[in-house]
């Protein structure tokens, strides 16, 4: 008997395991905005111009990524280009996906080599999204927390992408 127990408790630890390595740790929730949090999907899209018809177009990688939180859903795109790095911020609410477009946003990011930045993100109505443009163009990991005041509601999240 005690060897059964001990046989499925390390088949139960090890699908634990598995399932812990299977994981997508690139996009975290916020401890402030709570356990209300889930990862929707995750996309990296190569060879896109960027969003920003100011900026030279030529092939970069975009990534995509969207979360919900409660009642809204977050998605964060990036488009690295030969300037820098477009950040486009979707701030939706409810089932219809209803565009946010009062909140206050922005961006507090930490660059590959350590420095903390703040960007604003401002709202671009003919694209339905809030936008920020990140200068950098040092490659490696960057961490972002996305910071939103809806009518006096914090929704923050954490993103990171690559450059």
């Amino acid at each position: 008997m005690k060897r059964i127990k001990l046989g499925l408790f390390c088949l139960g630890s090890m699908g634990l395991f598995f399932l812990v390595g299977c994981t997508n740790p690139t996009v975290t929730s916020d401890e402030s905005v709570g356990s209300n949090s889930e990862t929707i999907s995750e996309e990296n899209h190569s060879e896109h111009d960027s969003h920003d018809h100011n900026h030279h177009h030529g092939k970069h990688s975009q990534t995509e990524q969207m979360v919900k939180s409660g009642e809204y859903t977050l998605k964060l795109v990036t488009v690295p280009n030969d300037k820098g790095i477009h950040l486009a911020f979707y701030l939706q609410e409810g089932e219809g996906n209803k565009e946010v477009k009062t909140a206050q946003v922005q961006g507090q990011l930490q660059l590959p080599n350590g420095e903390q930045k703040t960007i604003p993100l401002n709202y671009e109505a003919d694209r339905n999204h809030y936008h920020g443009m990140l200068s950098e163009t040092e490659s490696g990991e960057y961490q972002v927390t996305i910071l939103s005041d809806i009518n006096g509601e914090k929704i923050n999240q954490k993103f990171s992408f690559k450059r």
